[in-house]
């Protein structure tokens, strides 16, 4: 183990945000440097425990007492090769994922646990500084071709063990750029573009094929992919929006998060001078309290909302893990993510237990305010409480309420069947019930976390390499049947 006493004499420790009226004013990351010595004292906190729980907690079976262990020693370059063992795509987990490796932390169970995704995050950060992430193209061609519909972080990962299993790969991709959710979902100030960019020069140098501007079944028929192709990789995600069927919906001014949140990004891209939809002077309302809503509220304090209030229907969860979710199951607490803390401290409001029973509009038909009456739930159905109604000011709302499963036309078109769930049914190999065509990520799995996507990737690559050669020497970090402890 690294240090015997490292985490009885060092407590959790994590970089510090920079201030929020110093980063809201900008929209690069948040977090301030991290020097090295606290970062090593970080990873000397793991006990290496005879049963690391942390291989549970993670999709992707992370070795992290390993990296923990070779950080303490000094032995970076090691390190991310053991960390690139398991995982494609570190820098996108270090800074994305919810980290239920952490909440697994044997350490956890009386104590703060081990500041994984922290190490995790730094190791590949130095990696690419010092150079040590290189094209690793593959020595023989199969002459196999495999087309991957979609590039967020499961089409990515299928699409580069792919690749360097020796299959000509082509990725297709909708939008103007590639990376799905990762290039317009997330905002820039909580993974800047030039960690996405990076990768997808190494997949090129490694001979990976992307195609933009292309959406499968109206430009490239499914009958045209299968006939030209030896595999199929349906990647494209859980992209078919939950809305909010109240009176008012149709007013101007209420939009979907992912029709608010990608033109943010595309600004940054430089696209245009400003978003078509834009928070500047506006009361802004954010329904929907998980990752996609934090965004949300992030992106319009930079863009300089009048206000910002975020609505849940949920009631507020606790701080601390609950006795009906012990360790090391991943438990739903209150978060204080970069952008809870900023509009606090600007003086919004997280308003919890709450239903919006209608939109109101002005003589324009733009919306002007919101109706929300308090519930008691979920127990009791959300049944509202007499006597709470009451009007806030709403300019702009976005709605931000999660997915529903995924777009059904592309995956109709390859005659694939669905789960009760709506979702691309497939068995342990990750193959649909069509030959040759698979399925990954959130279209077969529904919506999930990113550190999911880049395990479903890497495992169903390995399904395709089976079918394609008769055996596979990629990692199947988990078959599709199992189910998470996040």
């Amino acid at each position: 183990m690294a240090d015997p006493k490292g985490f009885l004499t060092h407590p959790r420790e994590l970089p510090a945000r920079r201030p929020v009226d110093v980063r809201i004013k900008s929209w690069t990351e948040v977090y301030q440097d991290f020097g090295t010595d606290r970062l090593e004292r970080q990873a000397s906190r793991c006990m290496d425990c005879g049963i690391p729980f942390c291989h549970q907690g993670c999709p992707l079976g992370n070795l992290i007492p390993e990296w923990n262990d070779l950080v303490y020693r000094h032995d970076w370059q090691e390190a991310i090769e053991r960390l690139h063992a398991t995982n494609n795509f570190p820098e996108f987990t270090g800074k994305l994922c919810p980290a239920p490796c952490e909440t697994a932390c044997v350490l956890g169970i009386n104590q703060d646990p081990v500041a994984i995704k922290r190490v995790e995050a730094e190791i590949i950060d130095r990696a690419w500084a010092e150079g040590w992430v290189r094209p690793q193209p593959p020595a023989v061609r199969t002459g196999k071709k495999v087309a991957v519909i979609g590039s967020g972080p499961a089409g990515l990962a299928a699409a580069q063990q792919l690749t360097r299993a020796g299959h000509d790969v082509m990725v297709y991709e909708r939008a103007d750029r590639l990376g799905g959710l990762l290039r317009y979902g997330i905002p820039e100030f909580k993974m800047e573009k030039r960690h996405l960019d990076r990768r997808l020069a190494q997949m090129r140098a490694e001979g990976t094929e992307f195609k933009t501007s292309v959406t499968v079944g109206v430009d490239v028929t499914a009958d045209e992919l299968r006939a030209t192709y030896d595999a199929v990789v349906l990647a494209g995600g859980a992209t078919a929006w939950r809305d909010l069927p109240v009176p008012g919906r149709e007013l101007t001014g209420i939009h979907q998060a992912m029709e608010y949140l990608p033109l943010a990004n595309k600004v940054q891209e430089g696209d245009y001078d400003e978003p078509a939809i834009t928070a500047t002077g506006k009361h802004v309302i954010v329904i929907g309290g998980g990752d996609t809503g934090a965004d949300c509220i992030g992106t319009a304090l930079r863009q300089g909302a009048a206000s910002v209030t975020q609505l849940e229907i949920m009631p507020q969860p606790p701080e601390t893990r609950p006795a009906g979710q012990p360790w090391p199951t991943f438990p739903i607490l209150f978060k204080m993510e970069s952008a809870h803390e900023e509009l606090a401290e600007l003086g919004g409001d997280r308003v919890y237990a709450v239903s919006t029973q209608e939109f109101l509009g002005d003589d324009d038909g733009h919306v002007r305010a919101l109706r929300l009456v308090e519930v008691e739930g979920p127990q009791t159905g959300f049944q509202p409480v007499p006597g709470t109604e009451r009007e806030i000011p709403a300019q702009l709302v976005t709605l931000a309420m999660g997915f529903v499963g995924p777009e059904k036309p592309m995956p109709e078109q390859f005659g694939v069947d669905f789960d009760a769930r709506g979702n691309v049914a497939r068995g342990d190999d990750y193959q649909t019930s069509v030959p040759g065509v698979f399925a990954a990520g959130d279209m077969g799995r529904g919506q999930s976390l990113i550190v999911w996507a880049i395990a479903e990737g890497r495992a169903a690559a390995a399904g395709v390499d089976a079918h394609l050669t008769g055996r596979t020497d990629l990692p199947r970090p988990i078959p599709p049947t199992a189910r998470p402890i996040a």
